[in-house]
């Protein structure tokens, strides 16, 4: 029996249409899977709200609030953010059990775009996201977190959250790719939360020793964090070091950096596997 291929479009157009057709498809596959396991993802945006009852409750009465302020309301830009950040965690995990078993190869071998698998994956992985941001936006205006510039600078603050969810996808997807197997998790988790910690999202650095406090200034996660706690209006906004004065601008430059950095390693690295 002869099965019929059918030729890849000529026309860039065509190849675009095809691209998006192929990446929707697998951003349906993913999303999929997630409604055959409700309790896996119910658990994945709801462990966030723990921390921040955690944080807030059990231990924000210990917590100074530099410029004074309620540190329920200073937690909840960085929970944001450490969200977006455990994200990453998804995507890895996501990508090397596709590898390990063999199905990225099987998606590789059909007559599909290229891009798609990784189109798919990234954005399943956002919706994941956004899904994850307004669960924690309730909890934030359960526990008396409020945005106070206007509906415009929140909104502008969450799309830098989504930004940098976008640039640590492909941090997750080359991880992913190169890592021998979704066990290789635990390595991954070792790797996040220190730079989820060595940030501003759950102490200002201001309150750290020295050298270590510049190093939480300008990790990539703290730019997001400042730049938020900025756009909300809330409580710990504003610095008085470099990186806190330029906070918005370095939200969206880290997040690029990244993106230029990762999404070539990951597309090469997709390119090249199983050669």
């Amino acid at each position: 029996m002869t099965v019929s291929v059918p030729e890849p479009p000529g026309t860039l157009p065509g190849r675009l249409r095809r691209a998006a057709a192929d990446g929707r498809t697998l951003t349906a596959r993913a999303l999929a899977h997630w409604a055959r396991r409700p309790g896996e993802v119910a658990v994945g945006l709801l462990f966030p709200v723990v921390l921040v009852l955690m944080m807030g409750y059990l231990f924000g009465g210990q917590m100074t609030v530099p410029g004074g302020g309620s540190y329920r309301e200073f937690i909840m830009p960085g929970m944001f953010a450490m969200t977006m950040l455990f994200g990453l965690e998804t995507t890895f995990a996501a990508v090397a059990t596709d590898a390990a078993k063999g199905v990225t190869d099987r998606f590789r071998a059909m007559p599909m775009a290229s891009s798609a698998i990784v189109v798919g994956r990234g954005a399943a992985d956002l919706i994941h996201s956004a899904a994850a941001l307004t669960v924690m936006t309730g909890c934030g205006l359960l526990i008396g977190w409020r945005w106070h510039d206007g509906p415009g600078g929140a909104l502008a603050g969450l799309g830098l959250l989504l930004l940098l969810r976008f640039a640590l996808l492909w941090v997750g997807v080359y991880l992913g790719l190169v890592a021998n197997g979704p066990e290789s998790l635990v390595a991954v988790q070792i790797l996040v939360w220190p730079v989820g910690f060595l940030s501003s999202a759950m102490v200002a650095p201001s309150t750290m020793p020295g050298w270590l406090g510049t190093a939480a200034e300008w990790n990539p996660l703290s730019a997001t964090v400042t730049a938020c706690r900025e756009l909300f209006g809330g409580a710990g906004a504003g610095g008085g070091s470099w990186a806190s004065g330029h906070s918005v601008a370095l939200a969206v430059a880290w997040p690029l950096l990244i993106t230029a950095v990762f999404f070539p390693l990951a597309v090469r690295r997709h390119r090249h596997l199983s050669r």
